[in-house]
């Protein structure tokens, strides 16, 4: 299929995945068509099909793209000190990353149930490296004695929906700085799990 004329790959590439994102989180996949995605880019309806195989292919890929961002993020951090070092580096990277992604993260948890079985696994698979992270700062803690969680894996899991509770209410120029707000879910956090 010939391109159309004027488009450029390395242009309309990241367009189409800004558009889908865009849409996605403002409407939800399932009422977002191929269509509306390529309008809002302004090429052609079969244009998009030189990008993605389908709609499935582009939800699974932006999903897929977040993850990956995200732990290699983490992993480039400091990870050095002891385990209420590492988990006050870890609530400040999760509320900045994410404040900078809205509607990645909107996508990422509100559309997992219409990725196909096969994709699903893979996007929850990338999902628990992270709550990994998190669960083997908690370990570390809780073996040390600085934390006193009888759960790690339930201590994890609530720690990380406190943190993203963020996205919904932060707006910058709000009444708290962002690093007012940070301190704020940092003290939660420290008390939630502290010894």
């Amino acid at each position: 299929m010939a391109r159309t004329q004027g488009s450029h790959s390395d242009i309309t590439g990241p367009r189409i995945r800004e558009a889908a994102i865009r849409l996605f989180a403002r409407h939800g996949y399932a009422a977002v068509s191929m269509r509306q995605i390529a309008k809002d880019v302004g090429v052609q309806a079969g244009a998009l099909y030189n990008y993605t195989p389908d709609k499935q292919s582009l939800l699974y890929r932006l999903m897929r793209d977040h993850m990956q961002e995200l732990l290699e993020a983490y992993e480039a951090m400091d990870q050095g000190g002891d385990a209420q070092d590492t988990l006050r580096r870890f609530v400040g990277f999760h509320i900045r990353f994410h404040l900078e992604r809205p509607d990645e993260v909107f996508i990422a948890y509100m559309e997992l149930r219409n990725l196909t079985p096969d994709n699903f696994v893979e996007i929850e698979d990338l999902r628990r490296k992270y709550e990994n992270a998190l669960e083997g700062i908690l370990h570390q803690g809780q073996q040390s004695g600085l934390f006193a969680i009888s759960d790690t894996k339930i201590a994890t899991l609530a720690v990380i929906a406190m943190l993203n509770g963020v996205m919904t209410w932060y707006r910058s120029g709000g009444r708290l700085s962002l690093d007012e707000v940070e301190q704020v879910y940092w003290d939660m956090v420290r008390r939630s799990v502290t010894a």
